[in-house]
């Protein structure tokens, strides 16, 4: 049998497939990329096996344990855990420290399957401080440059074009703005942060030691950006993106609604995509009540259903170009221009996409 791994790079930097063996609950609180969830005990049992340590002690949580995971239940456990194993046979399993359940599903699957299978010494708890750290070294130990500009300037699509670029916004599956939501869920906060860590530790692997991110807030939706990382984005030099209003308007058409009803339709179909997704640009603008002031929504809004009862008869999407020109004209170009005016002593360059991305390139060679 190969042995318990404690190589932790090794893994993340290969993807190794990982069989986690601890409840449904533990899983949704934080996983990585490459885990199947595979449980030793459903969460029910897990419960009840805590609650006799506590009043009983080891022994009588264990001997509860077998009992509770036994007969048909436990062969259908290690029938999954080995169909696991045939399909992933250079993975490894773990719990929460790389314990006794780690240890009992190794044992089952050796002596009832005659499978061996090595865990991952330390299982999650050593993986996800392994991950922690790693976001921890690269803040101390790695040059960075932030890159800011107003709405729809294209900052995403600058990041796209480079090799040591950190999507945050990618990893929390959002757009960053009041708009940004998209149609899947975004990740927990632990399965982004350790997203984000691993593509740091691969990243710096291939010799990656100066990173661009886009400016953004410590929010990024309902995830919140490492706070060590945030701090540093904060005083980190600023490269500054220009584009016309006309390109922004077109850009934020595109994303916000050309390709999000596409998103929505192509999950609900026609009818309940393009309904659920008006609804979610009306949800959008009305979180900006506060900010826009109440004659400023109502007029915004009122242009928005417009276009959106037109979109809806004949496809068009013309018409959104009026609220999208005055959202951003509005509000999000003068408070992006007062930021810049406070970030203004760290600005180290500006120009458009093509002569940004080119003073990135040269940057990270410098």
């Amino acid at each position: 049998m190969r042995e318990n791994s404690a190589d932790l790079r090794h893994i993340f930097l290969n993807d190794i497939p990982l069989m986690d063996v601890r409840a449904p609950v533990e899983f949704a609180k934080g996983a990585f990329g490459q885990s199947v969830n595979l449980p030793l005990m459903n969460d029910a049992e897990r419960e009840a096996v805590g609650t006799a340590y506590k009043q009983q002690g080891q022994q009588a949580a264990i001997e509860l344990g077998h009992q509770l995971v036994s007969g048909a239940t436990k062969e259908a456990r290690i029938e999954g855990w080995a169909e696991f194993v045939r399909c992933q046979p250079e993975g490894y399993l773990y719990c929460f420290r790389g314990g006794l359940r780690s240890q009992i599903t190794q044992q089952w699957l050796k002596d009832i399957a005659g499978i061996p299978y090595p865990r991952v010494s330390g299982g999650y708890k050593a993986m996800r401080t392994f991950l922690i750290d790693t976001i921890e070294c690269a803040v101390q130990e790695c040059d960075m440059v932030v890159v800011g500009g107003l709405t729809g300037s294209g900052k995403t699509e600058v990041l796209a074009g480079l090799s040591n670029a950190l999507d945050l916004e990618g990893h929390a599956n959002h757009r960053g703005s009041s708009f940004g939501k998209r149609v899947s869920a975004q990740p927990g906060q632990i399965d982004f942060e350790n997203a984000l860590a691993v593509d740091i530790l691969k990243k710096r692997h291939r010799g990656a030691e100066h990173f661009v991110l886009e400016d953004e807030g410590r929010a990024i939706g309902s995830r919140a950006v490492p706070l060590s990382l945030f701090r540093q984005m904060q005083s980190a030099p600023l490269v500054w993106l220009q584009d016309s209003v006309e390109s922004r308007v077109e850009r934020i058409l595109k994303d916000y609604v050309i390709d999000l009803c596409a998103d929505f339709v192509a999950v609900h179909g026609v009818e309940e995509g393009f309904n659920a997704f008006a609804e979610r640009l009306r949800q959008s603008l009305a979180s900006n009540l506060r900010r826009l002031g109440g004659e400023r929504y109502n007029r915004l809004a009122v242009i928005m259903d417009s276009a959106l009862q037109m979109q809806q008869a004949t496809g068009l999407v013309d018409a959104h170009r009026q609220w999208i020109e005055q959202l951003l004209t509005e509000y999000y170009d003068p408070m992006y221009a007062y930021q810049r005016d406070s970030k203004s002593g760290r600005i180290e360059f500006a120009g458009d996409q093509a002569a940004v991305r080119d003073y990135l390139l040269q940057r990270r060679h410098a």
